[in-house]
């Protein structure tokens, strides 16, 4: 039994727990929820949306830039996974 190591860094840990909760969520509210950094929730997003376990999409919103956050299957796949192990870990 292996924790999924991409989703047990705290800040990626967090990105992922937030956005079960949701369907989707732009960066501002994940921002807020997260405390992360802007810095730190772009790089550790960027490592899920690359693992495959986060989507990312980009639009304007009266012309202001807006990015949304979604996990897609796989993201939420793993989670449940990481979540499981724990628990037995724990155990």
């Amino acid at each position: 039994m292996e924790l999924d190591k991409l989703i047990h860094a705290p800040a990626r840990l967090a990105i992922v727990r937030q956005l079960m909760a949701v369907d989707e969520a732009d960066a501002t509210w994940l921002h807020h929820q997260t405390g992360l950094s802007w810095g730190n929730l772009a790089t550790h997003a960027r490592k899920l949306e690359d693992a495959g376990y986060l989507s990312v999409k980009k639009d304007f919103v009266e012309r202001k830039p807006r990015t949304v956050f979604r996990l897609t299957a796989e993201g939420r796949a793993a989670y449940e996974q990481y979540r499981r192990t724990i628990l037995e870990l724990l155990e």
